[in-house]
């Protein structure tokens, strides 16, 4: 069974070659990751790494947590499962909403 790991502050030039490359050093990979911004392209500094076993990402969890890579301490450890984010219900809620445009002065 695999298992997917967060990896987290990650130097920013990181590729997924490399990820992919320093991870399989504890196991055999089954994909890397890196999570980037939707509009620059650029990394955000975290990605995702799939090891093929649970022995693979426990192995890489103890060999790379606290590592320093590229001047940073990386963060590695079991990915949680995704949370479902919020349905569209019209963008109610706390801070109100509907309307649309200025309000006219009270006077």
């Amino acid at each position: 069974m695999s298992m997917k790991l967060f990896v987290g502050n990650l130097s920013f030039q990181t590729s997924s070659q490399q990820l992919e490359e320093l991870f399989a050093q504890a196991g055999t990979v089954q994909s890397a990751v890196l999570v980037t911004d939707r509009d620059t392209r650029r990394s955000r500094g975290f990605g995702f790494v799939e090891m093929s076993t649970r022995e693979g990402g426990e192995a890489a969890i103890r060999q790379f947590n606290g590592m320093e890579v590229d001047g940073r301490n990386l963060t590695v450890n079991e990915a949680r499962p995704r949370e479902e984010r919020g349905g569209g219900g019209g963008g109610r809620g706390p801070r109100g909403g509907g309307g649309g445009g200025r309000r006219p002065p009270r006077w």
